[in-house]
């Protein structure tokens, strides 16, 4: 029962659709198959020097090694503390050596023995998008510039495992970057972008640039297209093509588990953040805290999976019921009329209780204990191709060396409010020079410190003895003044 129930989750948290077929990423090894080889186990890209640290996994919780974000640069032994679930002492790069891009503050924690080890993953890096060749907008100028970089900043929360979340931080990058590469001119170019692009050179189809119709000259009224729904195409876009790699490599038995996914693309001024999960984003700018994600937990989505539920209802089987009562109906109040809620109400009405209501519901619980078939608290996750992506555009203000763009997995907002984390960047950075680089690595370990806790009899405890998160923690801290300077 427990795999078809499981079955039934994963169902039920995708959009209960087919996507239509995706463009694929044909830069990525065998990205048309199972990648990598099907026939050998998973390689991951060539390490750089003095990259990432691995310890041999003895048992079958993921087929990836155990490894931490690259750019902490721990040695063996600081592996081993980043993985102690009794000390959970806070990492963060280090302060001598190459400072992440954009003068970025990091830290993470390990959670408190929920899991053989922190199913977190991290990833922050500049990338360069070179222009695909053969493809390009009607009738434009050869470019000036050969290409275009973007800031990459990426949570991934891992679930079951911590196989896709390790998975996710090392290719969904470069996913994007592959979808990036047909829009490097047209995103150069003032010009709106064109209806068509031309096929390759020396390929069926392909006919001469200057017969492509442009966007300017359709007979017939269109929808306006803009550079920035563009980038946000290629983001979504990628997601789905990561969510189809994992699910192949799931199919091979070389990833188990799947992952949240919290990700911040800048491109030519404006932030992209985009969220599958219940990991967030947001910014304090001048003290205003501004949202910049959306949680997709079972209380946020309760009517779109009961909809789910009412339209699919082989998918519950005879364990489920899409109706959401207040509490557990119990056998005695058959034929009792009972407060619930279905799919297309938000309050709530009597009904009289049927046998299939004593049922177990498919949304149960609230906040953080809300859960999908008593399985899963989160009803998103990276792929889903409903993902959110906001959009903040950093020249329409000027911004001070104070306002940052906070990113945090479920660990920190558990037990951390959008205020107490506005009210800690404000004393935390206050302490600091503007201009220092590491008042963000400070920021971001305090955030974390905050949410831990300080051990006690009881386990880890706040200032106020209310429980600390014993998740696993992540947070980034971007200051939005822009990329600053590191080395």
């Amino acid at each position: 029962m427990l795999n078809r129930v499981r079955s039934a989750v994963a169902h039920l948290v995708s959009s209960g659709g087919t996507p239509p077929q995706r463009p694929k990423s044909p830069d990525l090894p065998n990205e048309s198959s199972t990648p990598p080889a099907a026939s050998e186990k998973p390689k991951s890209p060539p390490a750089r020097p003095g990259s990432e640290v691995r310890a041999p996994l003895k048992t079958a919780e993921t087929r990836a090694s155990f490894s931490r974000p690259t750019f902490l640069q721990l040695s063996p032994g600081g592996l081993r503390r980043a993985d102690d679930h009794t000390g959970r002492a806070v990492q963060s790069p280090p302060d001598t050596g190459r400072r992440l891009p954009w003068s970025t503050g990091y830290a993470e924690v390990i959670n408190a023995g929920k899991s053989r080890h922190n199913e977190d993953q991290a990833c922050c890096e500049v990338v360069y998008v070179e222009s695909r060749r053969g493809v390009s907008g009607a009738s434009r100028e050869p470019p000036r510039n050969q290409g275009l970089c973007f800031y990459y900043w990426g949570l991934f929360d891992g679930h079951a495992g911590g196989g896709a979340a390790e998975m996710a931080s090392r290719l969904l990058h470069r996913h994007i970057r592959e979808q990036l590469k047909d829009l490097v001119e047209i995103l150069q170019d003032p010009l709106p972008p064109p209806l068509c692009l031309p096929s390759t050179p020396g390929t069926p189809g392909f006919s001469d640039p200057s017969h492509v119709v442009s966007s300017q000259s359709c007979w017939s009224p269109q929808k306006e297209v803009t550079h920035e729904s563009l980038v946000v195409g290629a983001i979504e876009n990628a997601f789905q093509l990561m969510d189809e790699q994992m699910a192949r490599e799931r199919r091979g038995h070389q990833v188990e588990g799947g992952c949240c996914a919290l990700v911040v693309v800048y491109l030519l001024g404006k932030m992209y953040v985009a969220n599958a999960g219940d990991s967030r984003a947001i910014i304090i700018r001048n003290g205003e805290i501004i949202p910049m994600s959306r949680e997709f937990t079972p209380e946020t989505e309760r009517q779109r999976l009961q909809l789910l539920g009412f339209l699919k209802p082989e998918l519950l089987g005879s364990e489920f019921t899409h109706l959401e009562f207040p509490r557990r109906v119990q056998p005695k109040e058959l034929g009792q009329r009972m407060l619930y809620r279905d799919q297309n109400m938000t309050g709530w009405a009597y009904k009289k209780i049927e046998l299939e209501d004593l049922r177990f519901p498919l949304v149960c619980g609230e906040g953080k204990k809300a859960r999908v078939m008593a399985t899963i608290g989160v009803t998103r996750g990276l792929g889903d191709h409903n993902l959110k992506v906001r959009v903040y555009d950093l020249t329409q203000y000027e911004h001070c060396p104070d306002d940052v763009l906070v990113l945090g997995t479920d660990g920190l907002w558990d037990v951390t409010s959008d205020c107490e984390v506005a009210a800690t960047v404000d004393r935390v950075l206050s302490a600091y020079e503007p201009n220092d680089p590491s008042r963000y690595t400070a920021l971001a370990q305090a955030l974390v410190l905050g949410a831990r806790g300080i051990p006690r009899d009881r386990g880890w405890r706040l200032p106020n003895n209310k429980l600390g998160s014993g998740d696993d923690i992540s947070v980034f801290v971007i200051p939005l003044g822009g990329p600053g300077s590191y080395s």
